[in-house]
């Protein structure tokens, strides 16, 4: 069996409340760190763990910490992005649904060390069912004296709310997080400033993803020496993958970092195989924003070793031939998946969530989507194909945030990977395969996904 952190204790009845959560363990990190730590201290263990951002980017997350600007007589904010909008990722749904504790816990750990008095949990306005889960737990900590004034009896305060926001992927950017959290427009902000420097209120802020927030919990119990050992090489550590597609166990899993690929889409213990034992067409390893790899590619790297799931091993050989661990929502697809039908999803959802801030973005996602579904039609030529790549190639790197980039990379690995199929729907347009949809524009449609754990 696999080890398991986060989610040690997910199968205890009641760990939802905070007398089972408090049973098990729970808050001894904000005992240890307050009572025996300086909010340095924490910092550093944090950095020696070799935690990195678990919401996609992947940047160490106690270098992050590090940037904080602490510029006297300032407040300093701790924000939390619940914004999970990410196609094909359910994994911080699962954990602020069972273990919203934990959160609690590492956004008070984690406002500790960066020394912050109001911090904020900002969360996707689809999972308003979410929002009172969480406000109930905050409601016990409070009680426990686990946030408010002089916590443990120390000088540290800790105030913290839940935001939601309007349901708008776009705010999933931090600095488009941060000018919603403020009341305004979510508009991504052009860097620098970063939010170190100025984030919310123009105050220095941090912001995290769900996971990494809480995965702080494990490391200040455990040493951050001690988790570093799990996992491999820079890709320390544990981490959830939301599982959907064609595969016969659909959920939500902890897996230790460098465990092949391969085993984690065929073993019983994750996913089980191939639903109905078809064949492995290809994998969106990381979330609909990352490269789509072919069955060959994803299994194996260019040099003929086995990917693992790590973010190294994933990326291995650029977007030539690989891809990125992003979010970690795994998509799988057999051999009944039509990719061009497939990535007519992603680009519409993509041309329906830009802001419209950038025209690179703006206009290019509405382009990628009405040529792919011209070709869909059965009116597409050759030159569409190529003009495709041209406006996906246009649009990368042009863009104040990275929707431009999420946009674009679908797009260009699916005409890398599976341009005969695009000259298929044009040459033979009558030869529409059926497709099962087992992921759609809006994440909420996977909760049949995990619903079965």
């Amino acid at each position: 069996m696999a080890r398991k952190i986060l989610l040690e204790h997910i199968d205890v009845p009641g760990i939802n409340t905070y007398d089972v959560y408090r049973s098990k363990g729970g808050y001894a990190s904000v005992e240890k760190a307050l009572k025996t730590m300086n909010p340095q201290d924490v910092v550093e263990e944090v950095k020696k763990s070799g935690l990195r951002g678990r919401g996609g980017a992947g940047f160490p997350t106690g270098m992050k910490w590090s940037f904080l600007a602490k510029p006297e007589g300032v407040p300093s904010y701790l924000v939390c992005n619940a914004d999970e909008s990410e196609p094909g990722t359910f994994k911080d749904r699962y954990l602020m649904e069972y273990l919203p504790h934990l959160l609690i816990e590492g956004m008070i750990t984690s406002s500790y060390a960066l020394g912050a008095n109001t911090s904020y949990i900002y969360i996707r306005g689809e999972y308003f069912y979410l929002v009172r889960i969480l406000e109930k737990a905050i409601s016990e900590a409070y009680a426990n004296g686990w946030l408010g004034k002089n916590i443990l009896g120390t000088n540290y305060s800790l105030d913290l709310y839940v935001h939601p926001g309007a349901g708008a992927y776009i705010c999933g950017e931090e600095t488009a997080l941060l000018e919603s959290l403020e009341g305004k427009r979510g508009n991504p902000r052009i860097k620098p400033p970063f939010p170190a420097i100025a984030g919310l209120y123009g105050c220095p802020t941090v912001v995290n993803n769900v996971e990494t927030i809480a995965a702080v919990v494990p490391i200040i119990n455990m040493t951050g020496d001690e988790y570093a050992k799990i996992g491999i090489g820079r890709s320390a550590g544990t981490k959830l993958i939301s599982a959907s597609g064609h595969i016969k166990k659909p959920g939500v899993y902890e897996i230790e970092m460098g465990i092949t690929v391969e085993d984690f889409i065929y073993s019983d213990e994750y996913c089980g195989g191939i639903l109905n034992d078809k064949k492995l067409k290809a994998v969106v390893a990381g979330g609909s924003s990352v490269p789509i790899l072919p069955a060959d590619l994803i299994l194996t790297t260019a040099n003929g070793e086995k990917r693992l799931m790590s973010y190294e091993s994933l990326a291995d050989g650029g977007f030539a031939t690989g891809t990125m661990l992003g979010s970690g929502g795994f998509i799988v697809m057999d051999e009944s998946t039509s990719i061009v039908q497939n990535l007519h999803t992603f680009a519409r959802f993509y041309h329906h969530e830009s802001c419209g801030q950038c025209s690179p973005c703006r206009e290019g996602t509405g382009w990628m989507e009405k040529i792919i579904h011209k070709i869909l039609d059965g009116h597409g030529t050759l030159e569409d194909i190529d003009l495709l790549w041209d406006i996906q190639r246009k649009i990368e790197g042009n863009t104040i945030c990275p929707l431009g980039d999420a946009a674009a990379w679908p797009v260009a690995s699916a005409i890398r990977h599976f341009r005969h199929e695009f000259e298929e729907f044009v040459k033979n347009p009558s030869a529409q395969r059926e497709v099962k949809y087992y992921f759609h524009c809006n994440n909420i449609d996977t909760a049949a996904a995990y619903s079965s754990i």
